[in-house]
């Protein structure tokens, strides 16, 4: 039962000997790995130890031993950052397992195998020297003229597609950092957010990234049922998760499909849906609550559906807590790709009948759809993510059931995909997207 996770308390699965393990790692940034005293330095030597018995065994304690005696080159910061990432990938594993067992669900295997690396990796060396600079200066040292010696390695990476993933972070990376230099003077950093995104960015800049392409996705036919939409909006981009369950060749998986678009950061709330009217089959599947029927989809092994608009077509009509009652239960989940273990990253679909039992995270409610605080507090039933944060388990609401002046209403994140119901809020949806676009083609017409 999903409550047991909420109530039980944790066994000594070692999840706190592994974060205090990378914590090594983190405060080393934090100060910079050019000043290493007693402490630090042992810190450092506890992290080789931990990896003792493992293939991280040499190269981590060799890079331990260089930094220590005061030699810090790109190898050394890799095998770092590959500890690190080890160690949160083994809390990623306990955590979901813990998780699985509650739930009763069962996990495929991974079966996937990693993209090709970059062609473009001779455009990775000014990435590496700048995340080498971050990691020797530290976070306290971090001031705008080193922020802005990221520019130059960002737009190198933009201009290869199969770097994009990069770049992206590290101008993320970059953003954040500027918005707080001098960092010396913050009241709080972010200390393990930060280093979560240095590790992954030297591992990007090492060979580019290999994350898996389409051309090694399963294509698959069937219906999709989606139980919530999950929407990530920064000022830049919007994405929206559609987490479902998908019946396939006699099998019936919990899958996700992601469409994304760029934008600026005066278009918020329900105008963000007008900048997916690209993907038309999804979005009038999502506000009418039908089931799609798709067509030589390609599906990824970590359960990521490439979506591709042409290939779908909305069904009949299929209630998400009907979905979720019938199909939760028995859908296998898929295997997490090796390089997104991470406890961040676990987003685990849920349907919660007895709210009262666990926390509900209302921090996460976009402001995209008719889903509010009030309407959660008030709710009989959700379907929703469950996470881990900062050391406890939530869930995070997608849709919910509630009793609201005594008459039965549901509300779901993706309920204005085409629009608001409301007249006034649709008219001032349309309003800046349309603006945008009428003063982007004068534009372009000059």
């Amino acid at each position: 039962m999903l409550t047991t996770l909420f109530t039980d308390a944790p066994g000594d699965d070692g999840i706190a000997d592994a974060l205090a393990a990378a914590g090594a790692v983190d405060d080393g940034l934090l100060h910079g790995f050019a000043r290493i005293d007693e402490d630090r330095a042992a810190a450092l030597s506890a992290l080789a130890g931990a990896f003792a018995g493992s293939p991280l065994r040499e190269p981590v304690a060799e890079a331990v031993d260089k930094i220590v005696a005061g030699s810090v080159a790109d190898d050394h910061l890799f095998a770092l950052a590959a500890a690190r990432i080890a160690l949160f990938g083994a809390v990623h594993d306990a955590l979901l397992a813990r998780a699985d067992a509650a739930l009763g669900r069962t996990r495929a295997e991974w079966l996937g195998e990693p993209g090709p690396a970059a062609a473009a990796t001779h455009l990775l060396g000014g990435a590496r020297s700048w995340l080498r600079e971050l990691a020797i200066t530290g976070w306290r040292g971090v001031d705008h003229d080193l922020v802005a010696a990221a520019g130059q390695a960002v737009e190198a990476a933009l201009a290869e597609p199969e770097l994009r993933r990069l770049a992206v972070l590290l101008d993320g990376l970059a953003a954040e950092l500027r918005a707080g230099s001098p960092i010396a003077t913050m009241a709080h950093v972010p200390i393990r957010r930060w280093a979560d995104l240095w590790s992954r960015a030297l591992l990007l800049a090492r060979d580019g990234g290999r994350a898996q392409k389409a051309a090694q996705a399963e294509p698959v036919t069937g219906r999709l049922f989606p139980l919530g939409v999950d929407v990530h909006e920064h000022p830049t981009a919007v994405q929206v998760q559609v987490h479902g369950v998908l019946e396939a060749g006699g099998a019936t998986r919990l899958v996700r499909a992601s469409v994304s678009a760029a934008k600026v950061d005066t278009i918020v709330g329900p105008a963000i849906w007008r900048l997916l009217s690209g993907h038309p089959m999804l979005l009038t599947a999502l506000a009418e609550h039908r089931a799609l029927d798709v067509t030589d989809m390609p599906l990824l092994a970590g359960g990521d559906l490439i979506w591709r608009d042409a290939q779908a077509r909305p069904g009949d009509e299929a209630d998400p807590f009907t979905t979720a009652r019938v199909h939760l239960a028995t859908a296998v989940a898929p295997a997490t790709p090796p390089l997104e273990r991470h406890p961040a990253r676990i987003a685990e679909p849920v349907l919660v009948e007895d709210v009262s039992a666990i926390t509900l995270d209302t921090t996460r409610l976009p402001a995209c759809g008719p889903l509010t605080p009030a309407t959660v507090r008030a709710a009989t039933a959700c379907i929703g993510l469950l996470r881990w944060d900062d050391g406890a388990w939530t869930v995070q609401p997608l849709g919910v059931q509630a009793t609201v002046k005594k008459k039965a209403v549901a509300a779901h994140t993706a309920d204005w995909a085409l629009g608001p119901t409301d007249a006034k809020l649709a008219k001032a949806a349309g309003e800046a997207v349309e603006v945008l676009r009428e003063r982007a083609g004068r534009l372009l017409r000059k």
